[in-house]
Parts: structure tokens; C-alpha cells; sequence
């Protein structure tokens, strides 16, 4: 598995025999055994093989995504060094005091000082960090205009965008299709709005994960035997602001945090393969 919040992620997962086929006398004990990294998830006999594949798509997806973001993140904050971060924080906008610049991000504020290091209450993941810091460092400041487009109408989302599309757009529909409550969580947890219905669309949300880079996830429901579709789209601006290549990272990463909310909230096991036996005590 990746990175679970806690041991009872892993124990509902678990049929809750208490077999000790697995060498522990519990499953809670076994639970706490893998969240440690003292067990693997595989090492459950009873466990059943498509909840095993689900998280090792899941972790594979996870992983490429952090590997990613870790070798462009420390390329970037060894920029900083070498960064008017005043002159950054007043070509974007942001404000700049005691020698650091702050933005709010997903609503909440984020700090950088002169030496690269990031200051805020939330949890920094690179796929957060390498947008923040390119927008910083790289972004033209250009505020949105207004007009949306898609990953693949941005400069050099083209030949990109299949990957986009399976990594983001995918998964978020996927989640959408299964969980009703969804947008109104994502609302009410990253400080975002339902805005009137773009493109025909039957709910459209805008988030704000960097203050002149905002999201907007159009979702159509399923009618007349077509089955349902979502798009996410960006600002026109938002290769000028941070890249095409923080816009994926920023994009694929947060449909991976959805599905993380997806998981907690219980989803039905279509969505995540699970079979029944292995749901039944949520």
C-alpha cells in the first residue's frame, strides 16, 4: 500500500476472521502490522486478489506521480536561493513579509522564505509543491481571463493529454459516478464553489489550488442511455502561470487526493474492485 491515514483504512478491508494464517493474532494487530511496514497487504491469505491489484494500480500511479515531483521539486527549490523571492511575490501578486512570500493554496496559506523552505498547516505533496514553486519562480503573474479550455488546448497538452485524461479526468468521473456527495465535499473541504453549469453540464465546481490558477470539473450525468462524462478545465493563462507541466502534475494529483476521500468515505466496490465479503463490515 502507499500511504494509508491509519491502521483502520487497512483493518475494513479485512474480512476480521482473526484466522492468524498470517502470523499475528489479529487482524486489527495484522492491520497495524502493515501500516508499519512490518507486513505487506499480500501476506492476508483471505484477502482477495482485486483489492490487492486495485491499491497496486493505485501505489504504481501514486508512485510515478512522487518521483516525478521529487526530482522537479529539488530542482526548483535550488532556485530559490538564486530568486528576488520580493520581486516574485510582487510580479504574482503575493504578499511578502519577514523575508517570505505567502499564497493561499486550495484556500489555505502557504509560506516560502529565501531559503526554500515552506511553512503551513497543511500537508505539502511534491505534486502540490512543484506548481507552487513554479508558479512562483517561472509564472508571468497574468491574471485569469476568464476563458476555459481544456489539457489539451493548453501549449504542449496535446500530446499529453491521453495520460491526462487516464490519470485525472478518469479517475475524478469514475468517483463522481459512485459518490453523489463528491463535489459538495470537495466544496466544503478545499474552499471551492458550484458556479452556474458550464458547457451544458449538469454541475460545475471551481477550485482555487493557486490564486490565479483556478480548476473547473464540469460533470454530466448519465441520460438517455449515455453514460456520464467529466472534463476539467483551465484558465487559458495557466501554461503562462506555472507550465503545462505543473498543470498535469496539479491535475493528476489532485484527482489522487479525491480518490483518497473516495476511499474514506466508503465507496461501493465497483469503483475500487473490491469484492463484497471485503466491504461488508463498513
Amino acid at each position: 500500500m502507499g500511504q494509508p491515514k491509519n491502521a483502520m483504512e487497512i483493518f475494513q478491508l479485512l474480512d476480521q476472521s482473526n484466522c492468524r494464517e498470517c502470523g499475528k493474532k489479529t487482524c486489527l494487530a495484522f492491520a497495524g502490522a502493515v501500516y508499519m511496514g512490518q507486513k505487506k497487504l499480500t501476506d492476508c491469505p483471505k484477502l482477495d486478489p482485486g483489492t490487492i491489484k486495485w491499491f497496486s494500480q493505485v501505489d504504481e500511479a501514486a508512485a510515478t506521480i512522487e518521483r516525478d515531483g521529487e526530482q522537479a521539486l529539488q530542482h526548483l527549490i535550488s532556485q530559490v536561493a538564486h530568486t528576488d523571492l520580493k520581486a516574485a511575490a510582487k510580479r504574482v501578486g503575493a504578499p511578502f513579509s519577514k523575508s517570505k512570500l505567502t499564497l493561499k493554496v486550495l484556500g489555505k496559506d502557504v509560506c516560502i522564505d529565501t531559503e526554500g523552505n515552506i511553512f503551513t498547516d497543511i500537508h505539502v505533496n511534491s505534486w502540490m509543491a512543484v506548481p507552487f514553486l513554479s508558479y512562483i519562480l517561472h509564472g508571468k503573474g497574468l491574471a485569469v481571463s476568464g476563458n476555459w479550455i481544456t489539457f489539451r488546448e493548453l501549449t504542449g497538452g496535446k500530446e499529453r493529454y491521453p495520460l491526462f485524461q487516464k490519470r485525472c479526468e478518469a479517475v475524478i468521473k469514475k468517483l463522481a459516478d459512485s459518490y453523489p456527495g463528491l463535489f459538495k465535499d470537495i466544496v466544503d473541504i478545499f474552499n471551492g464553489r458550484r458556479v452556474e453549469e458550464q458547457f451544458e453540464s449538469d454541475i460545475s465546481v471551481v477550485l482555487h489550488p493557486l490564486p490565479k490558477v483556478p480548476i473547473m470539473m464540469c460533470y454530466w450525468l448519465p441520460e438517455d442511455g449515455m453514460a456520464s462524462s467529466l472534463n476539467v478545465f483551465f484558465d487559458k493563462t495557466a501554461d503562462k502561470n506555472i507550465g503545462v507541466d505543473a498543470v498535469f502534475m496539479l491535475g493528476t494529483g489532485m484527482a489522487q487526493m479525491f480518490e483518497k476521500i473516495g476511499f474514506r468515505h466508503g465507496l461501493s466496490k465497483d469503483l475500487f474492485g473490491i469484492p463484497s465479503a471485503m466491504k461488508k463490515n463498513r
